[in-house]
């Protein structure tokens, strides 16, 4: 299910909290657009993408962590790639790779961001040449 409000007077430094409130009771994806209502007021769309038996979860969050008063819901359909996890060695330590498969055949892969991230703050080397130099590494290993 998708669900969505928009808000148009909340403070920014909400939205961090509410995205994490979504996640911690089910939600599969939350994402905000800036918007523009009435009277052309800036605003936020908060979409949440949350599996049917959790939306009255994901609601009470956003009545109780949000300015607003009413919140849409629509089913949505939904495709994913068949997903396996690996690790790669690299010279800083192993890294968990995120594959998709479609139809049987590889056809992405990708370093896990935390592990990048870790990597990156322990070895202090910037996070985009570690997340680069893992992704050659995975193409290579397959």
């Amino acid at each position: 299910m998708v669900l969505e409000t928009n808000i148009d007077d909340m403070q920014g430094e909400a939205y961090s909290y509410l995205m994490d409130s979504l996640f911690s009771v089910g939600a599969l994806d939350v994402y905000y657009t800036p918007i523009f209502m009435k009277k052309n007021r800036p605003a936020v769309m908060v979409r949440v993408l949350i599996p049917e038996h959790l939306v009255e979860r994901a609601e009470e969050v956003l009545f109780r962590e949000t300015t607003t008063l009413g919140v849409r819901r629509y089913p949505v359909g939904r495709t994913m790639l068949e997903r396996e996890y690996g690790t790669v060695t690299t010279p800083w330590g192993e890294c968990r790779i995120k594959r998709g498969y479609y139809k049987g055949e590889l056809i992405k892969q990708a370093p896990e961001y935390e592990d990048v991230k870790a990597m990156a703050l322990r070895c202090h080397k910037p996070f985009l040449e570690l997340y680069q130099t893992i992704q050659k590494l995975a193409n290579c290993s397959e």
